[in-house]
């Protein structure tokens, strides 16, 4: 049988405000398998976000079990995860974090500094993505001559620089108008096709979770048992 890429067992999270304990997860089961691409839904205030943190390494839960590659990663130190979160996890956040002094090919190639891989490759690899996602006339403009959606773009190249098994992305396109959004999620989806990794995509609307294989609701810190299945839109 196939392993999980990701595997959450009873994830509990538990924030304290003072004295007072705030349940963001209650119990979470969750298995996310190689090459799928699944979205979490579910309004703010649910637990998406917390979740997202948990599944990608960022946060720790309060009790039980994430299980990355079949290893429990609460046996792992800071500095062991903060390693598999440079190899094997990338992430798309909704404000971009693109580096504002850097042109779009250098931020694409910051994330394969860390992981050793030399100048060469770094810049051909970093060509090769920002080609695929139609800004090869575009790669030596900084963030701030990009539009919004050039920008997240970029970030999607960054994401897929060191070819991952996990990309996360958090609300993608909160901050593009809808006809951006929907471009960005064309390019992501055929993006997961080609590079063959694993895709997570944490939203509240349901016209870009559709885009997904399965969708996992989630409210009040609980999956929804009753996920949906959904066609691809190609």
């Amino acid at each position: 049988m196939e392993e999980a890429v990701i595997r959450l067992e009873n994830v509990q999270k538990v924030y304290q405000l003072g004295n007072i304990d705030v349940p963001a997860l209650r119990g979470i089961d969750l298995e996310i398998f190689p090459g799928s691409f699944v979205t979490i839904m579910g309004t703010s205030g649910s637990g998406k976000s917390t979740l997202l943190n948990i599944i990608g390494c960022l946060d720790s839960p309060s009790k039980g079990k994430v299980f990355l590659d079949n290893k429990d990663t609460s046996l792992l130190s800071e500095n062991k995860l903060a390693q598999i979160r440079g190899k094997k996890i990338g992430f798309i956040f909704q404000q971009f974090n693109l580096l504002q002094n850097l042109s779009a090919l250098e931020n694409v190639m910051i994330p394969m500094i860390f992981q050793g891989i030399s100048e060469e490759k770094r810049i051909e690899r970093a060509e090769h993505l920002l080609r695929q996602i139609g800004l090869e006339n575009r790669m030596n403009h900084l963030p701030s001559e990009l539009s919004g959606g050039e920008r997240q773009r970029v970030a999607i190249a960054r994401a897929f620089a060191n070819k991952p098994k996990l990309v996360i992305a958090d609300e993608p396109t909160g901050n593009l108008d809808s006809n951006s959004g929907k471009n960005v999620m064309e390019i992501l989806t055929e993006f997961h096709k080609k590079e063959q990794g694993t895709l997570v995509v944490v939203t509240h609307d349901l016209m870009i979770a559709e885009y997904s294989e399965k969708i996992f609701h989630i409210k009040d810190g609980r999956i929804v048992p009753n996920h949906i299945q959904t066609e691809k839109i190609l």
